[in-house]
């Protein structure tokens, strides 16, 4: 049967038509309105509206723009749209408001695109032009076509009870004997996929268009079915859901009327049971408000917020061990014994420790044989209290380390808390209730956790604590930390006191100066100071070796460190006033050596020597520097203390012609500046005084005295390392005098000391660190303030003493007499 032809033979189609692109498919016989503000496709419309009211629509491919074109010809598979497009009849153009232009169009009939051309107009050279050509249908067997067509209108009215489809498009279909366009009315409402349209567009074959429009129909007939499903099983879930809340709510009535709704009654009893057990061990505001809580949650609906809130609160305050202690009996034996078995050396900071715990122990004994005498049942843990120990110095030199084995000699668990950074009082105290989860604090916490009221707890950083815009936590650590007012410690999320006293609380700090004064009041420290080499040595081959060895799955027979090589290690590859890098440095070592083992079938083992380590290590961290034996003018060692130990420094002096000046630099603080304006001062009055005799003649004496006639140039190297602190006067006086007297300094001596403008040498800090550092950048004598030979000279290594000269001094004529003199 012959196509019949379905363009309106009144209204003949010209061989040249301007495009419009658009994103989507213009169907035949719709009616429909496009929206556009591209210059190309109104250019288009303007120059259809002017000839014949037609133009072409196509639908833009999905890689090019629609703005694309070119100046000359171009083959259709190279075309910015496909090739296939609808002629439409233009029934109105409006221009809108925002610019855009909206534009009503009729689609007439199915067109095939043969080539461009550009538009020759000189009024418009931006449209594009197409040369088309209407698609004619090949003839088709009438009966298989209607069948087909038969069974594509059963799919749509299948597809038309699970979808939106127009009913009045039903009606049309059935009215419509023509088979094209049957399937541009059913392919118009079914949002076809750009190139599923030009498939159907551009076939000529009515049974290939048929088939394929069937196939579509199938598919969203198959997509809406699948959707369907979904949400109907969505909405059932939530059904379902509902069904059983409400069932249960009903469920609970119904055995509330009973006198059957155990869960809810078991887990009250549960609560209230609990609570007289522990009874005996709470004060009475405790009882009372926990009791309080209980009550309220009872009378509440288990499925409200404020049950769930209470029912937290209860659960958490039940959860503290209320009337539980650790029963290890404290023996300083065991301390003593544990001590010295995690750690070498540190002897002043173990005596202090096993001073403390004999004093527990005194007292324990003292409550046990008292209890005896009046039969009263309180023993140790109701009774002992003790002040709070700060174990303070640089970092990696075993400060929590030490409160470990405290914990572990008196069979007490331990709680730590870190403090570094922590700005939120609520941290410590607890929040309230009313605020969203609220919980109690870490002190409360920490006692849960440890399961005991006893244990010991570590404050560690408490020199980091940080003061914020949510209070000062601080202020909480004083109450916490006074053993007079921790027996009633408050937090604010369980809302009554808790007695803290049996807790033994140790901090641990790098540098006390940092903590508040008020909080250092309450505390006993312990200086946790420097290791020298030989300590370092020895805790390297006792404790680090083998224990890094256990951690890295490795044996002695692998793999054996020499004396020579751990030396090295320490002297050459850590920078550290403890131990932690060197660690470090043993740990990259074995890891290396794990690697061989596992790598290395024919693995021998390793005895590891200097001169194997940079096999094993790729970096030389030099600690101190080595001291110059050479005397020379206006340099001089100083002794400096450091948060990570002590350390050698550096000052130098040059003198350049001037008035007198004094200049700084090396980035100094304000107390180091003052000392060094204070030595100048001091060097002038010797001078002047003819105490200090210098080299240098004044060859103008109109000018005044011979200093008056040079600046001071002082430095401190390492410019861009903070340096401050009250101990580098005598330092500062003595290279000043050099330089001006022309004098040479030893490079085989420091000293360390702070000078008055009388000329006298006060006490400084730090003493022991900055000897060791002395001892390890090789100095031979060093001078020291008078009063701290007298005072702290107990306290420094052996080995240290044995290798260093020790000067004291009293006034700045001792230390120039010693410098001068012997240099």
């Amino acid at each position: 049967m012959q196509n019949p032809q379905h363009f309106p033979p009144t209204l003949p189609v010209p061989p040249t038509l301007p495009v419009i692109v658009e994103e989507d498919f213009t169907y035949p016989f719709a009616i429909a309105p496009i929206f556009t503000q591209g210059q190309k496709n109104i250019a288009a419309a303007n120059v259809a509206l002017e000839r014949n009211d037609l133009v072409l629509v196509c639908c833009q491919k999905a890689e090019s723009s629609p703005e694309s074109n070119s100046d000359e010809k171009v083959d259709s598979s190279a075309m910015p749209f496909y090739d296939v497009g609808v002629v439409c009849k233009i029934l109105r153009k409006v221009s809108l408001p925002d610019g855009r232009v909206k534009i009503l169009l009729q689609g007439m009939a199915i067109t095939k695109v043969i080539a461009l051309e550009p538009q020759t107009s000189e009024e418009d050279d931006s449209v594009i032009e197409a040369i088309v050509e209407i698609i004619e249908y090949q003839d088709y067997n009438q009966v298989r076509v209607e069948a087909m067509m038969k069974f594509l209108l059963e799919n749509v009215q299948n597809y038309a009870n699970i979808s939106h489809f127009p009913p009045e498009m039903l009606k049309t279909l059935e009215e419509t004997n023509d088979p094209n366009r049957v399937i541009d009315l059913v392919a118009s409402t079914l949002r076809l996929k750009p190139a599923e349209a030009y498939k159907l567009f551009a076939s000529d074959n009515i049974e290939e268009r048929m088939m394929m429009l069937i196939d579509f129909v199938t598919q969203e007939i198959q997509a809406q079915k699948l959707q369907k499903e979904i949400k109907s099983r969505v909405h059932d879930k939530l059904e379902q859901t509902n069904r059983e809340y409400f069932l249960k709510e009903q469920m609970r009535q119904i055995q509330k009327e009973l006198g059957v709704d155990k869960q809810r009654d078991e887990e009250l009893d549960e609560f209230a049971k609990k609570l007289e057990s522990i009874k005996q061990f709470l004060n009475e505001d405790a009882y009372k408000e926990i009791k309080k809580q209980i009550n309220r949650l009872s009378k509440m609906h288990q499925d409200s917020a404020d049950a769930n809130l209470l029912q937290n609160y209860v659960e958490w305050v039940l959860e503290i061990p209320f009337g539980s202690y650790a029963k290890g009996e404290l023996s300083i034996k065991n301390v003593a014994k544990q001590l010295d078995l995690d750690h070498y050396s540190l002897t002043k900071p173990k005596e202090r420790i096993i001073e403390y715990f004999a004093v527990r122990e005194l007292l324990a004994k003292n409550a046990k044989a008292n209890a005896k005498k009046t039969k009263n049942r309180d023993t140790e843990s109701q009774k002992s209290k003790g002040t709070i120990l700060c174990f303070y110095g640089p970092p990696g030199v075993g400060k929590t380390s030490l409160a470990n084995s405290i914990a572990k000699a008196i069979s007490r668990p331990l709680v730590r808390i870190a403090l570094g950074g922590l700005e939120d009082v609520n941290e410590l105290r607890g929040h309230r209730r009313t605020y969203i989860g609220a919980m109690p604090g870490r002190i409360v916490q920490g006692l849960i956790e440890a399961k005991e009221m006893n244990p010991v707890v570590v404050l560690d950083e408490i020199d980091k604590i940080a003061r914020g815009v949510r209070g000062d936590p601080t202020s909480v650590l004083l109450e916490i930390l006074d053993p007079e007012q921790n027996v009633e410690f408050r937090d604010y999320y369980t809302n009554f006191s808790i007695d803290l006293s049996q807790v033994i609380f140790i901090a641990t700090a790098n540098d006390i100066a940092q903590i508040p004064a008020p909080l250092r009041d309450r505390m006993e420290f312990i200086s946790i100071s420097s290791y020298t080499p030989q300590e370092k040595e020895q805790i390297a081959h006792k404790y680090l070796i083998p224990q890094e060895l256990k951690k890295h799955g490795l044996t002695d027979k692998q793999i054996q460190f020499s004396k020579e090589s751990v030396r090295v290690l320490i002297e050459r590859y850590t920078r550290e006033a403890g131990v932690r890098n060197l660690r470090r440095q043993i740990s990259a070592i074995l890891r290396k050596v794990a690697t061989k083992v596992l790598q290395d079938e024919d693995f021998t083992p390793i005895k590891l020597t200097p001169k194997q380590i940079p096999d094993f290590l790729d970096k030389v961290v030099f600690e101190i520097e080595q001291s110059n034996k050479k005397a020379r003018i206006g340099i001089i060692n100083g002794l400096a203390w450091t948060s990570v130990g002590g350390d050698v420094l550096k000052i130098e002096a040059i003198k350049l012609k001037g008035t007198g000046e004094l200049r700084l630099t090396g980035s100094l603080g304000d107390v180091m500046k003052e000392s060094a304006q204070i030595a100048h001062s001091v060097v002038k009055v010797l001078l002047e005084s003819g105490e200090l005799e210098s080299k240098i003649k004044s060859k103008d004496k109109a000018k005044g005295p011979m200093y008056n006639q040079y600046n001071i140039h002082l430095h401190l190297p390492e410019g861009a390392t903070p340096k401050d602190g009250p101990s580098a006067g005598i330092a500062m006086a003595c290279v000043i005098a050099s330089i001006l007297c022309e004098k040479p300094i030893s490079g085989e001596i420091a000293m360390t000391g702070e000078l008055t403008l009388t000329g006298d040498v006060l006490q400084i800090g730090g003493l022991k660190e900055k000897l060791i550092a002395a001892h390890k950048a090789g100095i031979k004598r060093a001078l020291i303030p008078a009063k701290n030979y007298e005072r702290d000279l107990k306290e420094i290594p052996k080995e240290v003493l044995d290798h260093l000269t020790i000067i004291p001094v009293q006034t700045i004529h001792d230390v120039f007499a010693e410098v001068f003199k012997r240099g």
